[in-house]
């Protein structure tokens, strides 16, 4: 994600550093070029005057630009849905680690010290472990070393076997859950509090994969990228007689504006991903593990992700 103050003044035509222009750079040169060749040789293709009005581009570039809106809509929302999840699976986290501290009786108050051999704190780092691991499936990352410290030694082999880790680790709360139960350390309607709360976390979980699972239908995406391509190249045979030597300006123009929509809803529609716009789960995971990890009582927390080149990872 995109880290920085928004540019005033002049300064808001030269900011690279998070602008859409990185990726579509190469595609609005080419466009700029053949609209001066087009300029220079004054629309003749072949020995052979292509002309073209402005009437076909208005009534195509209308369109095109509702539709474009009509789709980064939707790619928002998703963007934005993924967003209020992660958000959630922050929140729950918290009341998680609340609850068991709370809820579930102890000997002793839950500290870090007692290690995982304690119920509660075990439930705690298996937290921390379980939104790592859904970073990592919504990522397709392979990373079983970040868990390691969290989980007890053979659950981590079972974790790291399983085929759906984040699935895994909510089935050993529950089991952690139903011995706490069984032993008397829980009320059972205080437990079935602690249920509710893992049932919601495993439920923005399933709606983060169905999410990534899901995009925006290809065909629709790829009439909209190809009418576009075919808008912004022949834009120049319809402006030349009118505009003469302005036609790559305007051309340019144009091409940014849509070529920008374009490649900014295929960056957003998938908002798991590592691009500069997508989500920082890094960040976010880093959250709930500081968090979760000082609920405990630790003080040696880990550094929180640095921002590089104005990107949150």
């Amino acid at each position: 994600m995109i880290v920085r103050e928004r540019p005033s003044g002049p300064r808001l035509f030269l900011v690279l550093r998070g602008s859409v222009l990185a990726r579509i750079r190469l595609t609005l040169f080419v466009n700029i070029l053949v609209a001066t060749l087009v300029t220079l040789c004054h629309g003749v293709l072949f020995d052979q005057k292509v002309t073209l009005t402005t009437i076909p581009f208005t009534l195509i570039g209308l369109p095109l630009a509702i539709f474009l809106g009509f789709r980064n809509n939707a790619a928002y929302d998703r963007y934005w849905e993924g967003r209020k999840l992660w958000g959630e699976l922050v929140h729950r986290s918290r009341s998680l680690s609340r609850q068991c501290q709370s809820l579930i009786a102890g000997a002793a108050p839950a500290s870090f010290e007692l290690g995982l051999d304690d119920v509660r704190v075990r439930m705690i780092y298996r937290t921390i472990a379980f939104a790592h691991a859904l970073r990592q499936q919504l990522r397709d990352l392979r990373r079983p070393e970040e868990l390691k410290p969290l989980l007890l030694a053979t659950e981590w082999r079972q974790a790291v076997a399983a085929a759906h880790t984040p699935d895994y680790l909510m089935q050993q709360m529950g089991l952690d859950l139903r011995r706490c139960l069984d032993e008397k350390r829980l009320e059972s309607c205080l437990g079935a509090s602690i249920d509710a709360t893992l049932s919601q976390m495993a439920a923005a979980a399933a709606a983060c994969e169905r999410i990534k699972g899901t995009p925006i239908p290809f065909s629709y995406s790829l009439m909209l990228h190809r009418t576009a391509y075919l808008y912004c190249f022949l834009l120049p045979f319809g402006l030349v007689d009118s505009l003469g030597f302005m036609t790559p300006f305007v051309v340019g123009i144009v091409a940014y504006t849509f070529f920008g929509l374009d490649a900014l809803g295929d960056e957003i529609e998938e908002p798991f991903g590592s691009d500069a716009n997508d989500l920082p789960l890094d960040a976010i995971c880093h959250t709930i593990d500081s968090n979760l990890r000082a609920s405990l009582g630790e003080r040696d927390l880990p550094p929180a992700p640095a921002i590089v080149d104005y990107c949150l990872s």
